[in-house]
């Protein structure tokens, strides 16, 4: 962990300007009837989990290019996500994947607890071989074709579900790269009947106060055809399982043009969003930095994310997913940390009865003006000042490079070699 002293100092060299920057934007939001402190209470309020798999180096499909330090294992990566909840205040809990993160869940539990950190969804890997897996996952997991290897990854699953009920999880994440890369490679119908009848194996032993999400992604490993490729089946697929299964956005998951903004209106309208895997993307399913891309997409998802809240039984989860290549992956954690918040603070600020009238009223120009006001409005004093008061950093990113946290845990961890081919 950071020394809090470091932290301290840290922000002492900033506070003036946080304290003028924070007064000055008070001012500018009450003149527009907005309460800075009420936004910033709702802002502390507010958390994003971390993906453990998050804090050690990603790739492309070609080549990975580890950096210093590279986690271990997952008591390593704890320590990392104890660092950046540490320092952005933002992140209170890690999302585990198993088998990756396999060790005994006493032992799960006492380092999360040491380091600050609670346990968010479980998520099952059928789309790889493992060590010592007896069979292979190349043709499909839970819609293979063998109904002995879909029996396996119907297991696997359970064995999540275990594991999560032992450290405290209440949800189960499942997406599968099964699909097809040749026309008439599959029947695309027996295959999606195949997957049905596994996911419903899985929902039946999800304990009563857990929930299953199910993730579409459009492409990618199975370049001609997808078996959970878009919301559309996505919620079907919620539909058949029961009231307790709901549906998974990622992000990256769509094509360019898709308006995510819209699905998540109808996810909503439904009852069947369950939660956000939170990334950007350029050309595909790049798992860039929240925000990094598009960021007014961004706030466009918490625009109809906030016009929700107060729904019956609306309380989708919040999670990171990015894993890229050429930054420091805590440091591109806790900046995807904190556009994740910003968004959300810049859609409190919207005036949703002066929008609401545009609308009715067909003026388009006066409606869009409403939303890019609020998107507009710079709230990063109200961020930092949520951070200082939780006891975090007010510029997380530069107190981590003034704690030196990166050389220490390099000096301490092995080397770990880039060769042999990337990760998807």
């Amino acid at each position: 962990m950071i020394d809090a002293s470091v932290i301290a100092a840290q922000n002492d060299r900033r506070a003036a300007a946080l304290e003028a920057d924070y007064a000055a934007l008070g001012a500018h939001l009450a003149r527009r009837g907005i309460d800075i402190d009420a936004i910033r209470a709702r802002v502390a309020a507010y958390g994003v989990a971390v993906p453990s798999w998050g804090v050690g180096t990603g790739g492309t499909r070609f080549a990975r290019f580890p950096g210093a330090g590279e986690p271990r294992g997952i008591f390593d990566k704890l320590d990392d996500c104890g660092v950046i909840h540490q320092l952005t205040r933002a992140t209170p809990s890690v999302s585990l994947h198993i088998p990756w993160d396999k060790a005994p869940a006493a032992d799960l539990r006492a380092k999360a607890e040491k380091v600050g950190l609670t346990f968010d969804a479980m998520n099952s890997n059928t789309f790889q071989d493992q060590d010592g897996q007896s069979l292979s996952y190349k043709f499909g997991s839970l819609s293979h074709t063998d109904a002995a290897t879909r029996q396996q990854a119907i297991e696997h699953n359970l064995e999540c579900i275990e594991i999560g009920q032992a450290i405290g999880s209440r949800a189960l994440t499942i997406w599968i790269g099964d699909g097809s890369n040749f026309p008439g490679q599959t029947d695309m119908g027996r295959q999606f009947d195949r997957y049905l009848d596994s996911a419903r194996e899985i929902y039946k032993a999800v304990p009563g106060d857990w929930r299953l999400f199910t993730e579409h992604k459009m492409f990618e490993p199975a370049f001609y055809s997808t078996v959970v490729q878009d919301w559309g089946t996505n919620y079907l697929i919620a539909q058949e399982l029961g009231d307790r299964a709901f549906c998974l956005v990622d992000l990256g998951h769509h094509a360019p043009n898709a308006n995510i903004e819209m699905i998540v209106s109808r996810l909503i309208r439904f009852g069947k969003l369950g939660g956000f895997h939170f990334n950007d993307s350029k050309y595909g399913d790049d798992d860039l930095d929240t925000g990094s891309i598009d960021p007014f997409r961004l706030f466009l998802v918490f625009n109809e994310l906030v016009a929700a809240e107060g729904s019956p039984g609306f309380a989708p989860a919040h999670m990171l997913d990015q894993s890229h290549n050429v930054t420091d992956p805590v440091e591109s954690l806790m900046y995807s940390a904190n556009e994740v918040r910003r968004a959300y603070a810049q859609a409190l600020l919207v005036d949703r009865v002066a929008l609401a009238g545009f609308q009715d009223e067909n003026d388009a120009l006066m409606a869009a003006a409403t939303l890019k006001s609020a998107f507009r409005t710079d709230v990063e004093p109200i961020l930092a000042m949520a951070r200082r008061d939780a006891g975090g950093a007010i510029d997380p990113v530069a107190t981590f490079r003034a704690a030196g946290y990166r050389a220490r845990v390099a000096e301490e961890r092995p080397a770990v070699s880039g060769a042999g081919g990337g990760i998807v």
